[in-house]
């Protein structure tokens, strides 16, 4: 008779350890600092756009602190002085101060137009209200359209064409 063999003390199989997540390959390294990158100039380019918008914004709260004051009081012609210093601060910020600081009466009114106003200041009641009521103790008008017209001036979109200093 045999005998039976001894058992093998064989052990039973065992895979490898499963593969971390930590740390990821050189590719996804490569990514991550892909999509940071990215997001750090779009981050800075929306912050840029969003600072050169600023004196706009400031423009643009001054033109309706200006149309308060005359809810407030009705004087036309107050209005029609600020809008008018408010249109130049804003042109010498935009343009060589040499190109505007000069301009007076209809010069002014055809520069505002050639840079934004699209014809709306040269003939029209709203250019006359801003040209003639600085002069006249008894300026009347409808201040609207000029509110109206200085807006659109001021939101256009100047590339600015300042001398390098």
């Amino acid at each position: 008779m045999t005998t039976p063999a001894a058992p093998l003390n064989l052990r039973d199989w065992h895979l490898a350890d499963p593969v971390s997540w930590w740390p990821p390959a050189p590719g996804w390294w490569l990514l991550g600092g892909l999509v940071l990158m990215t997001a750090l100039l779009l981050g800075y380019l929306g912050w840029r756009g969003w600072r050169n918008r600023a004196s706009t914004r400031a423009a643009l709260r001054q033109l309706a602190a200006w149309q308060t004051i005359l809810a407030a009081d009705g004087n036309v012609r107050q209005f029609a002085i600020g809008v008018s210093q408010l249109l130049r601060r804003v042109a010498l910020t935009r343009f060589p101060p040499a190109e505007v600081a000069g301009l007076t009466g209809t010069d002014w009114l055809a520069f505002l137009d050639a840079t934004g106003g699209n014809g709306g200041f040269t003939g029209s009641a709203a250019g006359r209200l801003l040209i003639e009521a600085a002069y006249r103790t008894d300026a009347t008008g409808d201040p609207e359209p000029l509110r109206q017209l200085a807006a659109t001036w001021i939101r256009q979109p100047q590339k600015s064409r300042k001398s390098p200093r």
